[in-house]
């Protein structure tokens, strides 16, 4: 206690002598990072020396108390002995703290490199001594390094170490070649005397390293391994040149004989003569491809055997080397969402695969769902699919490489706008298309009369329906046309319930409609593609004022063949009224005739039919 009591004026003196000195101090300019990084450093360093000092003493007053205190006393003891604890675990944090604060400054400052004789860097300098800033200094050392090599009888022990007021001067005889100060211990995190001893050997192992590598010995040596690489070299071209050579001389041989062209299903991609000819391509760019190889990889080779040039092979190297390493990687870093992306797919493609299974199902009939139609599962899929594919890339998106770059996401809004603006038609017509899908209204094969276009339906996509006339002109619709037109389909009832084809007559008065209507339903029946079961019937549509008229109405099942249907109906009908001696022929024609013959043909009339005579009145004059 007394001997703690004795240090606390000195403690005192000691912490206002810091304050004063802080107080005195003026802030000088500081012309670089590195300047100012150190008065930083230099700072925390005086707090943690300062701190230390207490933490020191205190110790001392703490183990003085643990000394005196008796065996009994094993509670104080232990408190106090806690308190020491405590104060070496201090201790030791500060130290891994300014460690780490060390560290921290060296990753962030700019260093200067000291150069060798052969563009090797010996050793970087941080900090500027007096007007000399890290690069003049840099330059400097570089220069007397130079100067080095012309000395016949070098020896790294030449070089002295002379301990002056604030430095370590390393010295050949009178000339300095640097100076390591204390700023230079603490950037390398070690001490002056340590670091100078580094750099002489440094210096040392150069010098000794430039002069073996320039001897005669040595150098007649290297140029005959460089002699002989390239010996090497050209001999791997010409036979790689001699080996493409005969290859190419056996394909050709192989035409029309094992090589026979390539074939998809009917499709001929490539005959042997133009497999031949790609093949041949393909191995010229090898041939080219092998030989630039040889050369990069020979020229580090070269560039490695003297010591001047050893620094372009390790750059051609590093233009090989470095890529690949940065896309192994990458790829190595991109793994783990790739595989994401591989389980995403899988799991997608299974569901896509349960999804068609049902869709089978229901087409087959095995699968029936109330209110669903078969015809309605092929179109719902395809729906369904598009679906879970946008929902597919919605998850799978940002897993892609570059998807958060501005870029990709700039090109992504681009793509977006154009679909959207540059298909509003496209989209009216896809929407018309799956409506029309559902609401049942044609399938393939039906005949359909769409506003004034009649004929079969050939093909039904989301964007357009096409249909065959009967006289086999193929007509594109837009779906959003046939949304806005009424349609007519012929042949949805006709496999049921029978398709009703009907025609009209007109005839006069004078004849029975009993006959007309048996004339009229025997030519239904002699007509082959109508049927006898519902039997047809006729319909007197109306009274009008020279004639009836007439229509014959017949069922059938084969609504494609209307015209054949409707033509020979017409043809039977003529008949079949000759037949019955009724003339088709217009009522004012027939009351205005006079001593004209039956229009019937001559065939259908009877032997004795004459032909009626011309009324001639004559009127009496009085």
């Amino acid at each position: 206690m007394k001997k703690y009591v004795v240090l606390l004026p000195v403690i005192i003196l000691l912490s206002w002598a810091q304050c004063f000195s802080q107080v005195d101090s003026l802030p000088k300019p500081n012309d670089s990072l590195n300047t100012k990084l150190l008065d930083i450093y230099n700072q925390k360093i005086q707090e943690t020396e300062q701190q230390r000092t207490l933490d020191s003493l205190k110790k001392i007053e703490l183990e003085n108390q643990i000394s005196i205190l008796k065996k009994a006393d094993s509670t104080k003891r232990v408190q106090l002995e806690q308190q020491l604890q405590d104060l070496n675990n201090k201790e030791n944090r500060q130290s891994s703290e300014n460690k780490a604060r060390i560290d921290s400054l060296r990753k962030i400052a700019k260093a200067y490199p000291v150069m060798g004789y052969f563009n090797d860097t010996l050793f970087l300098i941080y900090s500027r001594s007096g007007s000399f800033s890290a690069q003049d200094r840099a330059d400097a050392i570089t220069q007397r390094i130079e100067k080095l090599k012309k000395i016949f009888a070098f020896n790294t022990d030449s070089i002295a170490l002379v301990h002056s007021e604030s430095t370590i001067d390393l010295m050949l005889h009178d000339q300095i070649i640097t100076s390591i100060s204390e700023d230079d211990a603490i950037w390398n995190n070690t001490t002056q005397t340590e670091l100078a001893e580094k750099y002489r050997s440094i210096i040392g192992n150069e010098v000794k390293k430039y002069k073996t590598a320039t001897s005669i010995p040595t150098l007649v040596k290297e140029c005959m391994l460089a002699l002989l690489v390239a010996i090497v070299t050209g001999g791997l071209i010409y036979y790689l040149s001699k080996a493409f050579k005969w290859f190419a001389l056996k394909l050709k041989q192989q035409e029309g004989k094992s090589i026979k062209g390539i074939k998809i299903r009917n499709y001929t991609l490539f005959d042997a003569k133009s497999q031949v000819k790609a093949v041949l391509n393909v191995l010229g760019f090898l041939k080219w491809l092998c030989i630039l190889l040889v050369a990069y990889f020979a020229l580090p080779i070269l560039f490695g055997i003297f010591p001047w040039t050893a620094g372009f092979a390790s750059t051609l190297i590093g233009y090989i080397i470095h890529p690949v390493t940065k896309m192994a990687h990458g790829f190595w870093d991109y793994l783990p969402n790739l595989i994401t992306i591989l389980v995403i797919l899988v799991v997608f493609r299974y569901v896509l695969k349960g999804i068609y299974f049902l869709k089978s199902e229901i087409e087959r009939g095995n699968l029936k769902i109330p209110g669903f139609y078969a015809d309605w599962a092929n179109p719902t899929y395809q729906i369904i699919k598009v679906i879970i594919f946008a929902f597919l890339l919605v998850v799978v998106f940002p897993y892609l490489p570059g998807s958060s770059s501005p870029v990709f996401q700039g090109v992504s809004v681009f793509l977006g706008f154009l679909f959207t603006f540059g298909s509003s038609g496209s989209l009216s017509n896809i929407v018309s298309g799956l409506v029309l899908t559902y609401m049942r209204l044609f399938k393939i094969g039906d005949r359909v009369k769409i506003g004034d276009v009649t004929g079969d339906v050939i093909e039904k996509s989301l964007l357009v329906t096409r249909i065959r006339t009967i006289k086999n002109e193929i007509i594109t619709i837009p779906n959003s046309t046939v949304m806005n037109s009424h349609t007519i389909n012929y042949s949805s009832e006709a496999v049921d319930k029978g398709l009703i084809l009907h025609t009209t007559v007109t005839i006069g008065y004078d004849v029975p409609w009993k006959d007309m209507h048996q004339a009229l339903l025997s030519a239904a029946d002699r007509t082959s593609l109508l049927l006898k079961d519902p039997k047809p019937f006729v319909l007197q549509t109306s009274l009008d004022d020279f004639y009836v008229s007439y229509q014959i109405n017949a069922y059938t099942k084969q609504p494609n063949q209307q015209a054949n249907i409707y033509s020979d109906l017409h043809s039977h009908i003529q008949d079949c009224c000759n037949e019955a001696g009724i003339e088709i022929m217009s009522p004012h024609y027939h009351a205005a005739r006079d001593g004209n013959a039956s229009t019937v043909p001559a065939s259908y009339l009877g032997k004795d039919y004459q032909a009626p005579p011309f009324q001639v009145h004559i009127k009496k004059e009085e």
